[in-house]
């Protein structure tokens, strides 16, 4: 027998994949009306769907057109949910909520936020793509008594670690969520986060428990990770560019084929390129092989849905070893990387 929630979610997820923001809004209008909580109805059914919608476009089974289509009915549906009720009173502390700079996953960061007004927060939003110095800035004028910082995509982890650690100096503590910081928060515990949550209600709880402890002090980067003394993370970052257009010529000259390609094709095989190169100096930077494995193993299996040999990985990697092997720690990734990707799954 379905369950409230569960048909909530089948008539949201249909309305949202079809294009129809109508019957997506009645959809779930319909559910609180039946007497579904706010929160429930945000967190169960909206967030489910969106977690589905992510899936089945990495199945192939979703087009990217139709991910940011449903994404952008769903934002709207959040609108009209929390619209179509009265708003609680605000009765806790006030929290930020904002977005790792080049982070553009905004819609668990609106979750979030409404998540938390429907606790008795003061709350401000600022969504998306967030730059350091406008968020200090926000910091400074409001006074809140957390950020929450949200992350999806590892390598914005850099500038997460800058984000903490700026808002610390500034007073305020930080607890961070998203797929950025790791399935358990190994990365945020890392950067210096004072807190983590694996979700928007996991933030909720932990902040309606009670305030962040105060920042004690500020501290430097390198306190954090020694590693990155070894410069090996910055000389990556600084010749990427480099790096892409080397690796490309190096596949053009051993896989001839790739001289028919399209020019969409061209570009798509640069992207590949310089995100192999992004998670190669995230990876630098935390000290963590893991980061960079588990990359290359989701992009296998994303290529493999499309009909791409994971193999095609290969020749990209081996390349790079060679560019990077006066650089022990990245040159090490790389021979390791090689060898995760001949183990079967």
């Amino acid at each position: 027998m379905s369950t409230p929630v569960g048909t909530a979610v089948e008539r949201l997820w249909g309305a949202a994949v079809g294009g129809d923001e109508q019957a997506a809004v009645e959809a779930v209008l319909a559910a609180l009306d039946a007497g579904l909580d706010l929160e429930a109805a945000l967190l169960d059914v909206v967030g489910v769907v969106q977690r589905r919608v992510g899936l089945e476009w990495a199945a192939n089974r979703l087009s990217v057109a139709q991910e940011h289509a449903a994404t952008a009915i769903n934002d709207r549906v959040i609108a009209a949910a929390v619209h179509s009720r009265p708003r609680p009173r605000a009765v806790l502390g006030r929290v930020t909520v904002a977005c790792v700079d080049g982070e553009w996953h905004a819609l668990p960061a609106r979750l979030l936020a409404e998540t938390l007004r429907l606790r008795g927060f003061t709350v401000d939003y600022l969504g998306a793509q967030v730059p350091v110095p406008h968020l200090i800035t926000h910091l400074h004028r409001t006074g809140p008594d957390a950020v929450a910082l949200s992350g999806s995509l590892a390598p914005r982890l850099p500038t997460a670690h800058a984000t903490i650690t700026a808002c610390q100096a500034a007073g305020v503590p930080v607890i961070a969520g998203g797929a950025a910081f790791g399935p358990d928060g190994r990365y945020a515990g890392l950067l210096g986060a004072d807190a983590w949550a694996a979700d928007a209600r996991a933030a909720a709880e932990r902040l309606t428990a009670g305030p962040l402890p105060r920042p004690r002090g500020v501290h430097e980067v390198i306190d954090d990770l020694p590693h990155l003394a070894d410069q090996e993370y910055t000389m990556v970052t600084r010749t990427a560019a480099r790096l892409v257009k080397a690796v490309y010529t190096g596949i053009e000259e051993r896989v001839p084929a790739m001289r028919e390609y399209t020019e969409l094709q061209r570009q798509y095989t640069a992207e590949d390129i310089a995100h192999i190169v992004e998670f190669l100096a995230t990876s630098l930077y935390v000290g963590d092989d893991a980061l960079f494995f588990d990359f290359l193993t989701w992009t296998a299996e994303i290529l493999s849905v499309r009909g791409v040999p994971a193999e095609s990985l290969r020749p990209a990697l081996d390349l790079l070893a060679v560019e990077l092997r006066d650089f022990p720690r990245a040159h090490s990734l790389l021979i390791g990387a090689l060898e995760h990707l001949g183990k079967p799954a």
